[in-house]
């Protein structure tokens, strides 16, 4: 059950934020919403939950203004459950929750860029294969131009592929060359711009998606005439919703390298992960775009 806040609490924002999602199923059920489990029988499933328990934790969060709920049926009338701005504005909450989580429990402590040893980023990542990037995911774009993208293109396959940062960054932390894993953004950005020309003939769009802010990512579409939308996952919208693996740089959270070939219903048909050597996998993922077609 939720606690009621002591009255030496009251004035403690951490005790305030702790009464709203300090539950463990408060928690879990706006990691759920965030990945696209919305409607009450989903989040049964997902979460293992009672029935009595999950009704009162959804009623806790709509009342706290967390989740909002939104019919998606008339006869007999059913509700889906949104993330609100509030709601949304927990994803990097949760985040850095599963970076510590990743690199403390589960890992030696470094930061790196690439898999941990012993770790379940690989499990989690190719677990995506065949599930859906939930509708809507609109996330800033900084280049070719200033807009407002979702995440998965309008075409009939969309490459995705998230990385670190690109050279031009200006929040680069000392030592980032030495952080196994970080280094190579812009090669391959480079590597899907030669082959925009052809994958656009063949309907297939691309999306680089990095935490950087749009105007970094503007500034070096600009100097590498990089023509497909580099996005911006700074709210880590995307890396909530699909639980993604990041890395501490400094104070900044940055998303490790891979590549998902994502089809027109949204659903993930090809993962690559880890990304090792940069040309053999984008070529491996241009070749499953096109035997999506």
């Amino acid at each position: 059950m939720v606690r009621e806040l002591r009255e030496q609490d009251v004035q403690c924002s951490i005790a305030q934020a702790a009464s709203v999602i300090g539950d463990w199923w408060s928690l879990l059920i706006v990691r759920e919403v965030t990945r696209g489990h919305r409607r009450f029988d989903d989040l049964l499933r997902e979460l293992g939950i009672s029935r009595k328990v999950l009704t009162e934790r959804l009623k806790h969060l709509v009342d706290h203004g967390v989740l909002a709920r939104e019919p998606y049926q008339a006869r007999p009338v059913r509700h889906e459950y949104m993330l609100t701005e509030t709601g949304w504005a927990l994803a990097p909450t949760l985040i850095s929750m599963q970076d510590w989580a990743d690199r403390w429990l589960l890992g030696d402590g470094s930061s790196t860029g690439a898999p941990r040893a012993g770790g379940t980023e690989v499990a989690r990542v190719h677990a995506l294969l065949g599930t859906k990037v939930p509708a809507p995911l609109v996330l800033p774009a900084g280049a070719p131009r200033p807009a407002q993208l979702d995440a998965v293109a309008d075409a009939a396959v969309t490459i995705l592929f998230t990385y670190p940062s690109t050279g031009l960054a200006t929040s680069l932390p000392p030592d980032w060359d030495q952080v196994p894993g970080a280094v190579g953004c812009t090669l391959e950005n480079r590597l899907f711009r030669d082959r925009h020309p052809d994958l656009t003939a063949a309907g297939i769009a691309v999306h680089g998606v990095s935490t950087q802010r749009p105007d970094e990512q503007a500034a070096f579409a600009a100097a590498e005439s990089i023509p497909f939308p580099l996005l911006s996952d700074m709210d880590l919208h995307l890396a909530a919703a699909l639980r993604l693996p990041t890395f501490r740089a400094g104070q900044d959270l940055k998303l490790k390298r891979l590549i998902l070939v994502i089809d027109r219903s949204r659903t993930i048909r090809h993962v690559i992960f880890p990304v090792l050597d940069i040309p053999v996998a984008i070529t491996e993922a241009t070749n499953a775009a096109h035997t999506l077609r």
